[in-house]
């Protein structure tokens, strides 16, 4: 049986400013159709590691491999029409159209431009598409940004800070697209400061810190390790005249009781057994919590 390689596949790399590295012994892997969100304070080394990835830049030690070359080499330039990218700072020339900034993009990767004008109302700019990009806010142009990154349906897509000056209907759009990529296979590596609001686009979360990959798994796989405090809210027909041990009264009719990761299900058990229960609510520590506490253990 042949294994096929991971789009995305870093073993072991370093990567060295001087004294300082930025990237420290990292090994990450990501799978068709799987979404990953990057998670880490500046300096953390998340921008490094997208650089290694496109091949801008390569690793003192370690390989990086994508779409099954090596980056930075002339078989892996080949299949950069294959790679979407959205950096952080978007750079686009301001005496060129809508129209003409795609078409720019869809030369350098030898695709056609038969599609760009859909791709241009898919972000949503299809009525400012012949209007110079210099008239253009900054959230129609990390809209138009995004298109170029979309060119060919990439099957690896590079998102750094992608939601930055994007309004909520924007981001809302954004995050649709996303999940229409991952679902036809693409590769997705979001690097971000905006963790709450893609809890729902998250395959898998890696935590950066100094460097060096502190943390990776499934939502589940960090709520298990980070070991943060769960809350169970029950809402009963009647008011209890005594709350059962353990739990605290919320107001008439609701009790709340907090919980390790590893009680939940048993405390989880027990609620459901008890009388007159009309609604069960289950809060878990979001990825900012997690994040943060990721952190704290670092520094301790």
């Amino acid at each position: 049986m042949t294994v096929t390689a991971p789009p995305i596949e870093l073993r072991s790399v370093t990567k060295r400013y001087a004294a300082m590295r930025a990237v420290d012994n990292v090994s990450l892997f990501i799978e068709p159709g799987e979404c990953v969100i990057l998670a880490g304070h500046n300096g953390a080394g998340k921008s490094t590691l997208i650089k290694l990835i496109l091949g801008l830049i390569r690793p003192e030690a370690g390989s990086v491999r994508v779409l099954g070359e090596i980056a930075g080499t002339p078989a892996a330039a080949r299949a950069r029409r294959h790679i979407g990218y959205l950096p952080e700072t978007v750079a686009l020339h301001p005496s060129l159209t809508g129209t003409e900034t795609l078409a720019f993009y869809a030369h350098l990767k030898g695709l056609s431009t038969a599609g760009n004008a859909a791709l241009l109302s898919r972000v949503g700019i299809a009525e400012a598409a012949r209007r110079r990009v210099g008239g253009y806010s900054k959230g129609m142009r990390q809209r138009l940004a995004l298109a170029q990154a979309l060119l060919g349906s990439p099957r690896v897509l590079l998102l750094d800070e992608p939601t930055t000056g994007l309004d909520p209907a924007s981001r809302l759009l954004f995050y649709d697209i996303v999940r229409e990529l991952r679902d036809a296979g693409a590769a997705i590596l979001l690097s971000t400061h905006a963790l709450a609001e893609l809890e729902g686009l998250a395959d898998r979360v890696i935590v950066m810190c100094k460097g060096q990959k502190i943390a990776d798994g499934t939502l589940g796989d960090l709520r298990r390790e980070a070991d943060l405090p769960v809350r169970i809210r029950l809402t009963l027909d009647t008011d209890p005249i005594q709350v059962p041990e353990g739990w605290r009264r919320l107001g008439a009719g609701r009790i709340e009781l907090t919980c390790s990761e590893a009680d939940k299900l048993r405390r989880l058990r027990d609620a459901q057994a008890m009388p007159d229960i009309r609604d069960i609510e289950l809060e878990h520590p979001g990825l900012d919590e997690m994040y943060a506490q990721f952190l704290r253990r670092e520094d301790a």
